[in-house]
């Protein structure tokens, strides 16, 4: 269980790792891309392929240790359980979010968001 302040430290601790996400998540897809199209790449062939995969779910992983709940990489969506009002609620992050500003109820899912 997270407070808020302890969501939204994290996030901000942990940013170098997103934006590492994002770009490796861009990487591949400009790779996959251009191998399907072309067969070629100025970023590689399989072998890079396969290397952004595993960091992307290497970045994944670290993020999973913490015990934060990824539940999108495009955008990156992350969140946090915590507690509102006695209630059960996950503090969520979305991509392009400067800071935790968001929240549902665990059952309710992103469509339940609500700003805090």
């Amino acid at each position: 269980m997270f407070t808020l302040a302890q969501a939204r430290h994290l996030v901000a601790t942990l940013q170098p790792r997103v934006d590492e996400l994002i770009r490796v998540r861009a990487d591949l897809a400009e790779l996959r891309a251009d191998l399907a199209d072309h067969g070629v790449s100025a970023l590689g062939g399989l072998a890079e392929v396969k290397a952004l995969e595993a960091r992307l779910h290497a970045v994944v992983d670290e993020l999973h240790q913490h015990d934060i709940q990824v539940k999108g990489i495009a955008p990156v969506l992350l969140d946090f359980p915590g507690e509102r009002a006695g209630r059960a609620v996950l503090w969520c992050w979305l991509e392009g979010d400067s800071d935790v500003r968001w929240y549902h109820r665990a059952e309710c899912g992103f469509a339940g968001r609500r700003p805090l």
